[in-house]
């Protein structure tokens, strides 16, 4: 789970539980409200009847009925029991509601003067009253239809209130954090995309000083560091390549004069030609340092001209037909209505060439036949040059490492090289905004395609 899906899911859990709890809260503080006001209107209910019943002498129990009967009686179903200091009932409400009772509650109400409790709907509240002469208990019992019907409502209220502003609180958390990590998100991009040809990317930063920008301004100062580090290293190898082909070049021509010394012995010839191939590889490693180097100065000054990439390959293969006389190159061309527009390209003529040069003196050298197939094709308005050989192919694992610096299948076993061919027409193509791929379409074929765009 990613940062941000995790702070969306923790802040809306949270905000979730809260409002749950508050709504909780609120419906039992107004519930044990509603008990509480009920309780009063019935204590007040109760306590005017027994009044009127002792202090008032023109009330009789009739009268008192016919005042309960025309007043709030018929709002809350009530039912009113009056009883004397013998517990004997001297008024009951007119109306059919019940109050089951007993004398054991009478002396509840003697001892602590009153009680409320809940009978089936029906709420029930008894009050002792203690006068000079004589003592009274009242019991009245009714139902809060108007109490319940807003508690009702609450309830409802505080349920949907839960689920949609639950529901608004999730998307608005999920859109918030997103915005806000989208910083991180842009900074996670960059940094993915990141190679040695790109060292120069940087996080743009805000003046809002928060932990993304502090991040972004660290980072920056990181690839500062690393730039020039790296820089140092390009030109180090440069120089000293380039400071090591001046004396190998005087060491090869005195081989090669030595050699052509008669009077130089067969056995020193021999030993001479062993050194003198040495000196050769070591002098196609150098140079295959400054072309890497060479790509590398180029790469943020680019040839803006634009060639025709069959001349380039056709110029390609004739400089490794002076290397390999025997080698044999089969040519096709797949003809299309953009094929004209597709073959020019922009870039770097000499650095283009190496690349195909590259490319088909690998499919020469790992050739089980001594051929290859070349044919150009456009696939989407770009350009496609295919190279097919057959012999040898490669692992799952040597083609994931394929274009690595020095890197060297099983099939390069008694073949001369360093591993760097490959990775040389891998940066001249990214230079170039283009790239290779290798595929095995058929047993012991292998294929590489270069993709120019």
């Amino acid at each position: 789970m990613t940062l941000k899906n995790r702070i969306s899911l923790l802040v809306s859990l949270l905000f979730t539980i809260l409002f749950g709890l508050a709504s909780t809260v609120i419906f039992v503080l107004y519930s044990n409200f509603r008990k509480e006001e009920f309780r009063d209107r019935l204590e007040i209910k109760a306590l005017s009847n027994i009044k009127l019943l002792v202090n008032v002498k023109e009330v009789d129990d009739q009268l008192l009925k016919i005042i309960d009967q025309n007043s709030i009686n018929k709002l809350y179903d009530e039912k009113t029991l009056v009883f004397d200091s013998h517990f004997k009932l001297i008024y009951s409400s007119i109306d059919d509601a019940k109050i089951n009772w007993s004398v054991e509650d009478l002396k509840y109400l003697k001892k602590h003067k009153t009680f409320f409790k809940q009978q089936g709907d029906y709420e029930v509240y008894g009050v002792f009253y203690d006068t000079k002469d004589k003592d009274f208990y009242a019991l009245i019992s009714a139902t809060d239809d108007y109490g319940k019907r807003k508690l009702l409502f609450l309830r409802y209220t505080l349920i949907i209130s839960y689920i949609l502003f639950t529901c608004i609180c999730w998307v608005l958390t999920s859109f918030m954090v997103k915005k806000a990590m989208n910083p991180l998100s842009l900074f996670h991009q960059k940094i993915k995309n990141i190679n040695e040809n790109n060292l120069d990317t940087r996080i743009a930063s805000k003046s809002n000083k928060d932990e993304i920008d502090l991040i972004a301004n660290e980072f920056n100062f990181m690839m500062d560091r690393i730039e020039v580090s790296y820089q140092k290293q390009k030109e180090f190898t440069a120089h000293a390549s380039h400071e090591l082909r001046t004396p190998l070049s005087r060491i090869t021509a005195q081989i090669e004069n030595t050699v052509a010394d008669p009077a130089t012995s067969a056995k020193g010839k021999s030993f001479l030609t062993t050194i003198l191939s040495d000196v050769n590889h070591l002098t196609e490693l150098i140079s295959s340092l400054l072309i890497l180097s060479k790509i590398d100065n180029n790469k943020n000054n680019e040839d803006n001209e634009v060639h025709r990439m069959d001349e380039i390959l056709f110029s390609a293969i004739e400089n490794l037909k002076k290397s390999f006389p025997d080698f044999v190159i089969l040519f096709e061309i797949e003809e299309s209505d953009n094929l004209d527009t597709a073959l020019e390209i922009k870039g770097n003529k000499n650095l283009l060439e190496i690349a195909l040069i590259n490319v088909l003196k690998n499919a020469c050298v790992y050739s089980d036949n001594k051929q290859a197939l070349v044919k150009i094709s456009t696939q989407e308005n770009h350009l496609v040059i295919s190279v097919l050989n057959t012999g040898k192919t490669l692992s799952e694992t040597e083609q994931k490492n394929l274009f690595q610096p020095f890197m060297r299948g099983k099939n390069s076993k008694g073949t001369s090289g360093f591993g760097l061919g490959l990775r040389i027409v891998n940066r001249i193509l990214t230079l170039h905004k283009s790239y290779i791929t290798y595929s095995i379409p058929n047993s012991k074929e292998n294929l590489f395609q270069l993709f120019f765009h």
